[in-house]
């Protein structure tokens, strides 16, 4: 398991944030976003960031002018990007297409990349500087779309970060977005992958219908209770922690996925740690990609939000007190509600409803960005030695979410890695039942968690 993070202190020389427009003129025009981009929990913007090493064959080459450089080709096909949204009727959102731009920072830290240790990994040592938030510049309307900062390393490496507005892109077209600039970067002229706006393609019905369960978004009773003194951890899965889980499963759920399984794991050490009451209902929110739920697929070039937050509920005693293989059977159907009616229904219900939040009180979030490719980017210098979400715990509401993020540890393992935010007491507590699960005897055991019992 990770320890937590070093504390690497470092300082970086920002220049002055500037505006990278599109290269040659882009239709001036108003363009709808589709009803799965346009929800109350998609308007916040989130951080993502790649750490690349020095490449002795990009020699004399500066990584921030040439990506500088691709930003600008690489917005003539991806122009909406440039513009800015606004709010219409019945709070619609659409890109105001005004070709502005994206807000471009460059930047030099007085660090290398060695000095942030063998494991990269979240939380980030001076993330605020790496990636600072130009005031003025963090709303979800009339501001940049994305905001990027390219510090150079003094080892000649150097770190991408990314503050992308939710409700253009999940993760698939952020890649994709991430990608081309890449691309463009390494001499190509266009992107592999032609962007694909049609988002009328995940617009509401005419009529709007509700034609499926949507637990995610039901008026829960209860208050959020603001957690103070937060601590963040990252925690390392490789092969022999997996096994180690599968096997406290029973026979019939050993073939579920490692997504299933570790969201599973995390619901139920998460719920012991904040001791959460036994007799409240307690949800886990499953991100799942809908874009091969729907006949014909989405197009492959499709850069939109196209995914539901499913959510899984139980008691918060029954989840505590029974084995793993409980918690699993519920993520699992959750998963399986996604269809392409669901999704439908779930745009029809932002148009009748007034676009709602997904339920956050005694929720908790899970998202697997393992297949997403953030660490396939290249601008020239290689693939990033880390690429992913640049924290946990993003969101409207502080530690609600965590992500699945491929990574290698020091033995070369590959894995994955989940960055956890939790108070700094339910912490130690997560710690312990997560180490007590790791080493739990297989199936068959009577182990009951020690620590919700006390308050049952």
């Amino acid at each position: 398991m990770a320890p937590p993070s070093t504390s690497l202190v470092f300082t970086v020389r920002r220049c002055k944030p500037e505006l990278v427009a599109p290269a040659k003129p882009t239709p001036l025009e108003y363009k709808l976003l589709s009803d799965i981009d346009d929800q109350e929990g998609l308007r916040f913007q989130i951080p993502v960031i790649q750490f690349y090493k020095y490449n002795p064959s990009m020699q004399g080459k500066d990584p921030a002018r040439v990506i500088k450089e691709a930003l600008a080709q690489t917005l003539v096909f991806y122009y909406p990007f440039a513009g800015r949204l606004r709010e219409g009727p019945h709070r619609k959102l659409m890109v105001d297409c005004t070709g502005e731009g994206v807000m471009f920072i460059e930047a030099d830290a007085d660090v290398t990349l060695e000095q942030f240790g063998d494991a990269l990994q979240p939380p980030f040592p001076c993330l605020e500087e790496l990636l600072y938030d130009v005031p003025g510049s963090g709303g979800v309307l009339n501001c940049p779309l994305l905001l990027i900062q390219v510090t150079r390393l003094r080892c000649g490496g150097f770190i991408f970060a990314l503050r992308l507005n939710h409700c253009m892109s999940d993760a698939a077209g952020l890649t994709q977005f991430m990608s081309a600039v890449g691309e463009m970067a390494r001499g190509m002229l266009a992107p592999s992958t032609p962007p694909v706006w049609e988002r009328h393609l995940l617009a509401a019905r005419e009529p709007p219908r509700v034609t499926c369960k949507h637990r995610e978004y039901e008026e829960v009773e209860g208050t959020i209770v603001p957690f103070e003194d937060m601590a963040h951890r990252s925690f390392f899965f490789g092969p022999t922690e997996v096994s180690r889980l599968r096997k406290l499963v029973p026979q019939h759920l050993r073939k579920c996925s490692t997504f299933e399984l570790l969201t599973a794991c995390l619901w139920r050490c998460r719920t012991i740690a904040i001791q959460a009451n036994p007799k409240e209902e307690v949800r886990i929110i499953c991100i799942v990609n809908a874009r091969s739920k729907f006949n014909p697929p989405l197009p492959s070039g499709y850069y939109g939000n196209a995914f539901a937050f499913p959510v899984a509920v139980a008691e918060a005693g029954k989840l505590c007190q029974n084995p793993l293989g409980y918690a699993l059977e519920l993520v699992k159907q959750a998963k399986a509600d996604v269809t392409e009616e669901y999704m439908k229904s779930l745009a029809d219900l932002m148009v009748i409803k007034g676009r709602p939040h997904f339920t956050v009180i005694r929720s908790y979030l899970v998202s697997d960005v393992t297949r997403a490719g953030f660490g396939d980017v290249d601008f020239g210098w290689g693939k990033a030695v880390y690429g992913g979400p640049a924290k946990g715990g993003v969101g409207a509401i502080p530690g609600v979410a965590s992500f699945l993020i491929p990574f290698k540890n020091k033995k070369g393992e590959a894995g994955i890695v989940l960055p956890i935010t939790l108070p700094a007491q339910a912490m130690e507590i997560f710690v312990k039942e997560l180490d007590g699960m790791l080493k739990e005897t297989p199936i068959g055991s009577e182990r009951k968690s020690i620590f919700i019992s006390s308050s049952m």
